[in-house]
């Protein structure tokens, strides 16, 4: 993993408590290592910026382990999210007809899947008609490569930013730093998380991590004009960030942004968002860049309304953004004066010839579905390696790096998020757009055991066979369901098992295992379902009727018996358990 500090210049203390700039970052996109900054507190550097910004560090179970350890980290997690979760619920119960706002939020990203080249052609014609440039990036080294060019055709060594994914995921910081250009995230959270050389956690609120004591701390020590007695108030925290902020806006002569939405039919871009750094960005700048992943288009005007009710609800759990900034290529004397759109690929097409896993593009990163995660809860964004945390990282991170559909394999550390789940279903209710992203999970999971066969030996591929084995035979089931009953000696009085030799204790480290039940499903069964043998009874004969056999009464109605020949009588209650017609 690179320790590069994102392309910024890093604050230090000396031992007088002064700020200085170590040497090699004192310019704009200088490479400082957060290792002077960050010794005085564990509060820098958790997780360096990776190489690879969609696949890092360990594999999902190695990393959600440590990550429990970190009580402060859940502590911030659960209130956060919670937080989150009430102002969601309360904004979407008020409207009546929300459930009809997700089927045609949905039915809108279907119809755009299936016609996702024409609409690109289209907002592409329309980007260029009003005066911007489109460019095409296959990958993120494209699409970094791009932008780099863009910015130095530009003269200039500092950008400012736009809270943007698409450029989390494409690395476009660090690119820009290795050409030697500053880029300065503006977005509150972003901002946090660039001073403290950290990664974001979270898709909406990517320092959801931190408390604002962190917050302070981060401040104190990295930004070079935050007040001395600066207190954990948030207002002053967002008052220190604004100051810091300002000058940046009213120098920079280029701004890169993502969009939300791109709008085929007019060549309209969307940003949406909450602080008004974005439109800062948006209108100051001489020369504005936008990185847009394709899967981002919408056919026309009508389709943005529904997604800019679906959105704000949805993610920061407001009725609607406070700043939703819209623009068409250029206007001469109104704002920047040049306008490139530059439409990412990177793995969406693989995905969207995919049947099953192509929903994943639907999203629309509201992060709705982390909110309610019970996983996402407890361990963080960081746990995932990407930054697509969550449920739906958990579906797109592996399709966009090829780790799944037989291409990963345990090898893969990406290839363990689709078991990152309880499969509980809560993030499908949530999803504005309706990803059924528990059946997408099951799909991916069964790639990779696919995807396995025929591999080295693994123990759980042998611990598989066992169970195959042993299950595939009821004498053998029933002689391991009697086996299994020394578990309630080794659990004791407490009824469950805390330890176990390995490979059990695999199960055991991280969890307790119920101890046996006294009596297993089988006996169960032959107690209450395995009715005695009946005593036989005897019917008498009924009178002979003229011309009759005189034996026939005995299977005939008796006279004034309305029931069908066949129906249970009130002596024959066994007729329900063996006559099938429940």
């Amino acid at each position: 993993m690179s320790r590069t500090f994102l392309g910024l210049p890093v604050p230090r203390r000396t031992t007088s408590g002064a700020r200085t700039l170590p040497d090699d970052a004192a310019r704009p996109g200088g490479h400082g290592t957060s290792a002077g900054a960050g010794a005085a507190s564990d509060t820098f550097g958790d997780v360096p910026h990776p190489d690879e910004p969609l696949r890092w560090g360990d594999d999902f179970p190695t990393a959600a382990r440590q990550a429990l350890q970190n009580t402060q980290l859940r502590r911030n997690l659960a209130h956060a999210t919670s937080t989150i979760r009430a102002k969601r619920a309360a904004v979407v119960g008020e409207v009546p007809d929300w459930e009809a706002l997700r089927d045609a939020g949905s039915a809108i990203k279907t119809d755009v899947m299936a016609r996702l080249p024409e609409l690109l052609e289209e907002l592409e014609r329309n980007v260029v008609a009003r005066g911007g440039v489109v460019h095409w990036a296959r990958d993120a080294d494209e699409a970094n490569r791009i932008v780099a060019d863009l910015v130095k055709a530009q003269g200039v060594d500092e950008v400012v930013k736009v809270k943007s994914m698409a450029t989390q995921e494409i690395g476009l910081n660090e690119a820009l730093a290795a050409e030697g250009i500053a880029a300065y995230e503006t977005d509150l959270a972003e901002l946090i998380v660039q001073l403290a050389d950290d990664m974001p956690s979270h898709i909406l609120v990517p320092a959801i991590h931190r408390n604002r004591a962190e917050i302070r701390e981060i401040f104190l020590e990295r930004m070079g004009d935050a007040p001395p007695d600066l207190s954990d108030v948030p207002r002053e925290l967002a008052m220190a960030a604004r100051a810091h902020l300002r000058r940046k806006f009213l120098s920079a002569k280029v701004a890169i942004s993502g969009a939300n939405f791109g709008v085929a039919d007019t060549g309209t871009l969307t940003v949406v968002e909450s602080e008004g750094n974005g439109r800062m960005c948006l209108t100051l700048p001489e020369t504005l860049i936008t990185v847009m992943g394709i899967e981002k288009v919408v056919p026309t005007y009508t389709d943005l309304e529904v997604f800019l009710q679906l959105l704000p609800r949805s993610s920061t759990g407001e009725r609607m953004n406070p700043y939703t900034s819209l623009w068409t290529g250029v206007t001469p004397g109104d704002g920047p004066q040049e306008f490139h759109l530059v439409l990412l690929d990177n793995g969406r097409t693989d995905v969207l010839a995919d049947e099953v896993g192509r929903a994943a593009l639907h999203c629309i990163r509201c992060s709705a579905c982390l909110n309610v995660c019970p996983v996402y809860e407890r361990v963080g964004g960081h746990a995932y390696g990407s930054v697509y945390p969550g449920p739906i990282g958990a579906i797109l991170t592996p399709q966009l790096t090829k780790s799944s559909g037989g291409l990963g394999g345990h090898g893969d550390p990406n290839a363990s998020l689709p078991y990152a789940s309880t499969l509980c279903g809560a993030c499908y209710e949530v999803c504005p757009v309706k990803i059924d992203i528990p059946a997408i999970l099951v799909e991916l999971r069964a790639r990779e055991v696919d995807a396995d066969r025929g591999g080295l030996p693994t123990g759980w591929g042998a611990a598989m066979k066992a169970a195959s084995f042993v299950m595939s035979d009821a004498r053998r089931f029933e002689l391991a369901e009697k086996a299994a009953a020394v578990g309630r000696v080794v659990a004791g009085p407490k009824g469950r098992i805390s330890t176990l030799p390995p490979p059990a204790s695999a199960w055991t480290r991280s969890r307790d295992l119920p101890a046996p039940a006294k009596q297993t499903f089988r006996d169960w069964w032959r107690t209450e379902h395995v009715a005695p043998a009946a005593e036989p009874r005897v019917v008498p004969p009924s009178p002979a009727r003229s011309g009759d056999n005189p034996g026939l009464g005995s299977h005939l109605a008796e006279p004034g018996d309305t029931r069908p020949s066949g129906s249970p009588s009130d002596d024959n209650p066994g007729f329900g358990e063996d006559g099938g017609a429940r």
